[in-house]
């Protein structure tokens, strides 16, 4: 179970690295005044720090390498 988390981490970590943020959008009402309603489509952005994924990495590498062989 262990290496298997460890493996985990470490794509995630990887994947991480390569793209360090996302945007995604997400549609808000702007006037909702009985039968009328006006929404507008907003672009939100996601970013985390490179070394959030270095320090993914290196924990998953270390999960790994302490794991027990069944």
């Amino acid at each position: 179970m262990n290496r298997t988390i460890g493996i985990v981490l470490i794509i995630a970590g990887a994947a991480m690295l390569i793209w360090t943020s996302f945007t995604y959008t997400k549609k808000e009402k702007v006037v909702n005044a009985g039968p009328l309603q006006i929404s507008v489509d907003k672009q939100k952005t996601v970013n985390w720090p490179p070394y959030l994924g270095g320090l993914l990495i290196i924990g998953g590498i270390v999960i790994v390498a302490t794991a027990k062989k069944s």
